[in-house]
């Protein structure tokens, strides 16, 4: 099939149709933390230059007394340490001690609302006082249970609100509390930030006020080397704003793209209903329900000049698309390569309730399965040279073997469309999705190879090695294992992109107690060890490696 056949069918469409699927409903129950490590039953070797460790959070309870949670993403923060020296590992976890979980705990309820969860007004006050508070403006969270993030050499947890948390990355202590609107004049940011190699940090966050509503790009500058006593973001900027097309209306956004000396942003037709979301408390509606998926309006790229925040007046518009993670992007030849792992359905995100991923094994599993979007890494190409005399009308990307295009359809507007990065070998794995690539070495720059993680179930279930130069695809996979974001360690003495290791954290749900951290040579990415830790541990989000020593 044709690119140009590819175009006309979804990406759900491409993708085989599934049956039989195994019940997850054991990756999302709740965990129990194990704050003293154990040391991990190593079967294969684990190479002896490998010293540090994986740190990962995500979900890890999901009730407290007779509330439950309705959302996976609401599930409050389980981190995990697995310390790997000297070829030997030890595993050990904590729930994050945030104000969340702390209050939940104390009431043996749900009293702080979370994405998908709205929290009962306390039964203890009376009816008047009940109703009344349904109209008090609720707190952000602070369950930070998306990501591990740095800033001047300190580690923290983040979600998409205001608030992080400082955290010990050796014994996993809780710190304090940080809130961005301390710092910068925003009121949220993301779990994904993007680092130069000098340790700056840059992230995204939202403002909105009379003025109305806007995406701010925010520098964090590095540190001084050792980390700080406490929490420090001091001399966080916000470098640019950019207003949103439909103020009352802005899109949603998870990640963001970062070259060597640009930034991009994806305003997506994922749309936040500011009015509902004002009024969602009295309606006792969740946060989630404020999003709509909205095809017909077109997703923008708008492109940042890193260094001096000037926005160009160039709007590269492409067809609706969804995309929640960047792969990475680059400059080359007076282009921006931009790859990302992309979707047709931005209903995704609210599918994603616990009743759904608990579904028992039989046709309704594979009936949700099976309406789910997948997404499938694509590639788009921005000409930085557009102006007046640009021609219109004629594909401007000249790069070769692309097949990505860009058309000046008036003056300030081009329209992208997207190369394919995968060829049909991809589609049997369900498409792909937590993408990492050597970062430190390739992030802003050319690249060849990413990992990530095979989705032919509701959760991810193959590991995945994709050469974007020859879209030929490397495979691990094996029933019932259901492998975690995949995380890149290079070699010491690395002299190839891809010289090193790939971590991941392989649930098992049809035996008890046997998750493993699987270690896999990136180059051949085949097993080179596995380290067993006697925990059940329920599926997460994303992680980082802490390199010691």
């Amino acid at each position: 099939m044709s690119e140009t056949q590819t175009r006309s069918l979804s990406s759900r469409q491409r993708c085989p149709r599934a049956s039989g699927l195994e019940s997850v409903a054991p990756l999302v129950r709740s965990g129990a933390e194990t704050p003293d490590p154990v040391p991990a039953a190593v079967t294969g070797t684990i190479p002896a230059w490998i010293n540090g460790s994986l740190l990962r959070t995500g979900p890890g309870k999901f009730e407290f007394g007779a509330d439950r949670y309705t959302h996976w993403f609401d599930g409050m923060a389980l981190m995990h340490r697995f310390h790997i020296s000297e070829g030997h590992v030890a595993y050990s976890s904590r729930f994050l001690q945030s104000d969340s979980f702390v209050s939940n705990s104390e009431k043996n309820r749900i009293v702080v609302s979370e994405f998908g969860t709205v929290a009962t007004p306390d039964p203890c006050k009376n009816i008047l006082a009940r109703f009344f508070s349904r109209f008090q403006s609720p707190k952000p969270t602070d369950n930070a249970n998306v990501n591990f993030v740095k800033y001047k050499g300190d580690y923290y947890v983040s979600t998409e609100t205001c608030y992080m948390r400082r955290i010990d990355p050796q014994s996993l202590e809780t710190k304090e509390k940080v809130d961005w609107t301390r710092y910068v004049a925003v009121s949220a940011a993301t779990a994904h930030p993007h680092y130069d190699p000098d340790g700056a940090a840059y992230n995204m966050g939202n403002s909105y006020g009379t003025s109305g509503f806007f995406y701010n790009i925010v520098r964090v500058p590095p540190g001084g080397g050792a980390a700080a006593a406490s929490a420090d973001l001091s001399g966080a900027s916000v470098i640019c704003s950019i207003p949103a097309a439909e103020p009352r209306k802005p899109s949603y956004y998870h990640s963001f793209a970062m070259s060597e000396n640009y930034i991009v942003f994806i305003e997506q037709p994922i749309k936040l209903d500011l009015l509902k979301f004002m009024l969602y408390r009295i309606q006792g509606k969740s946060f989630h329900k404020v999003m709509s998926w909205e095809p017909q309006c077109e997703t923008v790229f708008h492109l940042v000049n890193k260094h001096s925040g000037e926005v160009s007046a160039v709007k590269y518009r492409a067809a609706a698309m969804f995309t929640l993670h960047q792969i990475n992007a680059f400059e080359d030849d007076g282009f921006l390569v931009m790859d990302m792992c992309c979707g047709d359905d931005g209903q995704v995100i609210a599918d994603y309730t616990l009743e759904n991923l608990r579904r028992a094994e039989g046709e309704e599993l594979d009936k949700f399965y099976n309406s789910l979007c997948r997404n499938l890494p694509r590639r788009y190409v921005l000409p930085l040279n557009v102006d007046e005399n640009t021609p219109l009308d004629r594909n401007l990307v000249t790069l070769r073997s692309c097949t990505a295009t860009a058309v000046k359809t008036s003056p300030g507007e081009v329209r992208v469309t997207h190369e394919e990065l995968h060829d049909d070998a991809l589609l049997r794995y369900g498409g792909l999705e937590f993408p990492h690539i050597n970062y430190e070495q390739r992030n802003g720059k050319p690249y060849r190879y990413f990992y990530a993680c095979g989705f032919a179930h509701v959760i991810g279930d193959s590991l995945l090695k994709m050469d974007v130069h020859t879209k030929e695809l490397k495979v691990w996979r094996y029933p019932g294992f259901y492998p975690s974001e995949p995380v890149f360690v290079a070699s010491p003495r690395a002299t190839e992109e891809d010289d090193g290791v790939v971590l991941s954290v392989i649930i098992t749900p049809r035996q008890e107690n046997r998750t493993f951290l699987l270690v896999l040579d990136a180059r051949s990415f085949t097993e080179l060890a596995r380290a067993e830790v006697p925990v059940n541990i329920p599926t997460g989000t994303h992680g980082v490696f802490n390199k010691t020593g």
